[in-house]
C-alpha cells in the first residue's frame, strides 16, 4: 500500500523553475464537461430532491429523471455553446454514455472534444470489486466509439484507492484530474510509471458550490470570475491553469445557462487566453518542464 504522500515529494510552488507558455499566452483555461450514467437499480449518485421519509427507496425517479434532463436537453445547451465560442473541452465520461446515450457520445466526437475516462458508470471507485478490469473495459468503449484510447482519468467524485494510480498507469492512463492539491501539472510516483496530475477543481464545480453549498449560480458565476482574475494576474511571472468543471443537469438548466455563458464573456475580455484539454495540457507540460 502506498499512501498519496509517499507517491510524490511536497513542492512549495515558489520554489519550482517558472513554466512558460508560448509567446504572449498567459494562461490556460481547461473546461471539462462531466458526462455520468446513473443506473436506475442503484442509489442515485446525488439527490436535488430528498425521499419524504429521509431514506432513500428505489427506484429514485425523480432524482433520476433530474439528471436524464441533464442528457436530454442540458448538454445540448453546453455543444451550442462551445460550438459557438470554439472551445473544445474535455469530456469526463463514463463509458457507459457511450451505449446508453451514443447521440451524445457521438456529438462529442463529432465536435473534436477529448475524451476522458471517468469509470464505467457513475459510483465510487471504491465499490469495484476488479478495478483494472473496470478500466480497461472503460478505455475499451471508449476507444471503440471515438477510434482513440483515453490518456486522461477522472475517478467518479475524484474516487481512488490507494492502488487506483498502478492501476491507472498500467492501463496506459498519462495523466489524471483526482489530486486537487496544486495549480500547476505535477508528477506522482506509481510502480508502473508516474503519472501526471493536472489541475482540476472541486471550487469552481458547480456540484458542490451549488447542489452541495446550495449557492445561487450568480454567486458560482462570481467565484470563477474571482479566481480567473487572481490567476491572471499571477501569470504575469508564470503560466497559470484554472479549470471549470460542469455537469449538464446543473449548469445546463435554463436558469444558470446564463451564468456559465458569462464565465466565459469575462475571460474573453483577457489577452493571452488559451483554451485547451487535458491532453493538449500535458503534451505542453511535459515539453516545458524541462
Amino acid at each position: 500500500m502506498t499512501i498519496p504522500r509517499d507517491r510524490v515529494q511536497y513542492s512549495a510552488i515558489v520554489d519550482r523553475p517558472k513554466l512558460r507558455l508560448p509567446p504572449g499566452k498567459r494562461i490556460v483555461v481547461w473546461t471539462i464537461v462531466n458526462l455520468e450514467v446513473w443506473d436506475i437499480a442503484k442509489p442515485m449518485a446525488r439527490q436535488v430532491l430528498p425521499a419524504p421519509t429521509g431514506v432513500p427507496l428505489l427506484p429514485d425517479v425523480p432524482n433520476w429523471s433530474w439528471h436524464e434532463y441533464g442528457m436530454r436537453v442540458g448538454f445540448w445547451r453546453f455543444h451550442a455553446l462551445y460550438e459557438r465560442l470554439r472551445i473544445r473541452p474535455t469530456v469526463a465520461i463514463n463509458a457507459r454514455v457511450c451505449v446508453d446515450y451514443p447521440r451524445v457520445a457521438q456529438a462529442c466526437k463529432d465536435a473534436d472534444w477529448e475524451f476522458m475516462g471517468h469509470s464505467y458508470e457513475q459510483g465510487p471507485i471504491h465499490n469495484e470489486k476488479d478495478q483494472p478490469a473496470m478500466i480497461r473495459r472503460s478505455l475499451d468503449t471508449i476507444e471503440k466509439v471515438t477510434g482513440k484510447r483515453p490518456v486522461g482519468w477522472l475517478g467518479p467524485g475524484l474516487t481512488e484507492t490507494y492502488e487506483t494510480p498502478e492501476h491507472l498507469a498500467a492501463a496506459g492512463i498519462r495523466y489524471i484530474g483526482d489530486w486537487v492539491y496544486d495549480d500547476e501539472p505535477t508528477e506522482i510516483s506509481t510502480a508502473n510509471g508516474p503519472l501526471v496530475t493536472l489541475p482540476y477543481t472541486v471550487e469552481c464545480n458547480d456540484i458542490p458550490v451549488m447542489i452541495v453549498q446550495h449557492h445561487e449560480a450568480a454567486y458560482w458565476t462570481r467565484k470563477c470570475i474571482d479566481c480567473f482574475e487572481r490567476l491572471y494576474k499571477e501569470s504575469a511571472g508564470r503560466a497559470k491553469i484554472m479549470a471549470i468543471a460542469i455537469h449538464p443537469y446543473i449548469s445546463g438548466q435554463p436558469f444558470r445557462i446564463e451564468h456559465l455563458e458569462q464565465v466565459y464573456e469575462a475571460i474573453a475580455k483577457f489577452k493571452g487566453v488559451l483554451h485547451w484539454n487535458g491532453e493538449q495540457i500535458l503534451e505542453w507540460y511535459l515539453k516545458a518542464r524541462k
